[in-house]
Parts: structure tokens; sequence; C-alpha cells
């Protein structure tokens, strides 16, 4: 599938702000099943200082900086990109338990990622309770993506999408009693599951497609970034899960990138001196391009 992706972010300002600085993860991630064929940034009024650099995480980076007087912020991302669906899923897969036990002995570059992805990070810590959540979907000798689907099921089932519910600061461990909230929180619940059972998740930023397919429901999500996770499944390698709609990722998902949680791949976050009081406006297109 080939989206035109546009993202539109507006500032607004009851006083002039002389300055401000922002970091911005808005650039569609090469992988093996992603292309981005164009991407465009555009800042108005126009930065005094723009640069760009690859992140820990191999997340392309965009910085920059409004040195003039200015009552408003526009912050434009223009991308085309293609989506392959991923490789049917391995008839046989190895144990969770099997999964769990080798990550803190595979010392490989790609093991020692996997890793970190296991541990906790500033907004994801494993906790008892989580973990009791989490076990009934991981019985003994489960195969690790049957488990995983699982749990991405219940959570779809038992907790109820509501914008209004929390913030992006509401730890994992706050679901467990509100029951509620967006994908960004189910994002990092999940996380905190599967981590809580020596397991590796990561947080992936993106988009889902505005337009279902046909005799398809719209997925929750549309019109607005996205959050879904990524496990490592052994000899599977990374498989992406969307447990705000329960489903096994395909080619209806564009991915920004990824990191242990949203603190690593927040779309845009920035300073800026003076404007009084101020308000943010945020526009998603994801549509489809026709073949």
């Amino acid at each position: 599938m080939r989206y035109t992706v546009k993202h539109e972010t507006r500032y607004s300002y009851t006083d002039p702000v002389p300055i401000c600085h922002n970091r911005v993860q808005l650039a569609p991630r090469q992988t093996e099943r992603q292309t981005c064929r164009l991407h465009r940034l555009m800042v108005d009024p126009e930065p005094s200082v723009f640069s760009k650099r690859i992140d820990y995480f191999g997340n392309e980076v965009d910085y920059f900086s409004v040195q003039e007087a200015h009552e408003g912020l526009t912050v434009t991302s223009d991308s085309v990109v293609e989506v392959q669906r991923p490789a049917p899923i391995p008839a046989e897969l190895p144990t969770w338990e099997e999964v769990a036990a080798k990550i803190p002995t595979d010392h490989s570059p790609e093991g020692l990622i996997v890793h970190q992805c296991a541990l906790p990070s500033p907004r994801v810590v494993p906790t008892d309770d989580l973990r009791s959540y989490a076990r009934p979907s991981f019985t003994q000798a489960r195969p690790i993506v049957e488990a995983v689907s699982d749990l991405m099921l219940r959570i779809n089932t038992e907790f109820a999408f509501d914008p209004r519910a929390t913030t992006v600061h509401t730890p994992p461990q706050e679901l467990l009693t509100l029951r509620r909230g967006v994908c960004q929180d189910f994002a990092h619940f999940a996380i905190g599951c599967l981590r809580s059972l020596g397991l590796s998740a990561r947080y992936v930023s993106g988009y889902v497609c505005t337009t279902p397919p046909p005799n398809s429901p719209r997925l929750l999500g549309a019109d607005a970034s996205h959050a879904w996770i990524s496990v490592h499944c052994g000899p599977a390698g990374w498989i992406d899960f969307d447990p705000t709609n329960n489903v096994i990722v395909g080619d209806a998902h564009v991915t920004i990138g990824w990191g242990r949680d949203y603190a690593d791949v927040r779309p845009i976050q920035g300073v800026f001196v003076g404007g009084g009081e101020h308000s943010m406006n945020v526009g998603v297109d994801v549509l489809p391009v026709p073949a």
C-alpha cells in the first residue's frame, strides 16, 4: 500500500515568543517493509537554525530554532510512504518462557538491543500487578505469538477507548483501575505486562490508515498519531501488535519510529520563552494512494 501522510501542528500564543527550540520526530522510518518515498518538514515562521540526525534507536530526528518574535508556529510534515505486508508468521514458534529465558543470555549486538527493551524505562516500569494481569494469557508452554495475541484481545475487550480519561503522564499501573485510555496508554500497559514477564517489547509511534478496507470497521486512532507495540518473538524477530484495535500489524500502519516508550519518540517537543497563554491544535490525514 502507498499512503500520503500530512501531520500539521499549530501553536498560538497570546503574547509574542522571541525564541523557541524544537525537536521533531515526524519522518517515516525506513524499514524492511516500509519505504519513505518523500518527506518534507515545513516550519512557519522559517527557522534560523535547522539540523537533522539519527538517534540511538535509528529514528530520524529534526531540530530547529525560531529566533524572531512570533505569535504562532506551524509545523507541517508531508510524506509519501509505501508499506508492505509482513511475512507470514512461522507455524512453529518457541514458547514465551523459552524466549524470555534467552533474552539475558544473548550478548550479540542485536541481543543487547532486545535486552534493553526488556528493562524498565522512564514511563514503563514492570510491576507485580502488571505481571498478575498478564499471567492468564501466558500459561505454561504457550507459544509466544499466541500468548501475546491473547493479551491484546483482553486489553481490547476489557479497556475502553476514552481520550479524556488520561494524560501523556498516566503510568501503566493506573490503567488497572481506570480501565480506559488511548492508544498510548494501551501500548504502555501492554509493554509493562510483557516486561514484567521478562519479555522484550518496544513502543512504536506512527499512524493508522484513515480509510478502512471494504467491509471492514474503521480503526480507532484514525486521524491522529497512533501507537502500538513490537514484541521480540525469538527466531521470528520483532512482530508488531496493535492492542487498541486487537490486530497483528499489517500494511495499514505507517511507522514513524520506535523506542523504549513514548518519551523516546514524541512527535514534537520543545521550549519557548514568553508567549503568555498558548494553545495547540493537531491535524493528521493518512490517505491511501490508488494503485
